[in-house]
């Protein structure tokens, strides 16, 4: 894991630490931010968030800046796993926006 990918771990674990069900695992050279043993988000090379959504949700969330559809190696990634640009998470604000997306989809990812 790169610089940029450990300040943004940082930075989600701050953010989520009043949540006691959070865990925090190395997956997939990330740094995954998990509840109840499902992904939430991950701490990628490069500051770049992965975030975990329902497929309709996914849909509606690329229409904003700095979202693609997630790549892993060569595959991209279905509707439900987007990567957010480090420029479109640059504040708390803005970070807390895609956590509290993940957040919300959650429970309907069962």
């Amino acid at each position: 894991m790169d610089d940029a990918g450990n300040e943004l771990g940082d930075r989600i674990r701050a953010l989520l630490s009043s949540d006691a069900a959070l865990e925090e695992r190395r997956m997939f050279g990330s740094r995954a931010f998990l509840v109840d043993g499902r992904i939430l988000v991950a701490a990628r090379n490069g500051g770049v968030l992965l975030v975990r959504v329902t497929a309709e949700h996914g849909a509606a969330l690329l229409t904003h800046a700095g979202a693609t559809p997630a790549v892993m190696g060569a595959r991209t990634m279905s509707s439900n796993w987007l990567d957010v640009a480090p420029n479109a998470i640059e504040d708390d604000d803005s970070l807390m926006f895609w956590l509290d997306a993940a957040r919300e989809d959650s429970a309907a990812l069962d």
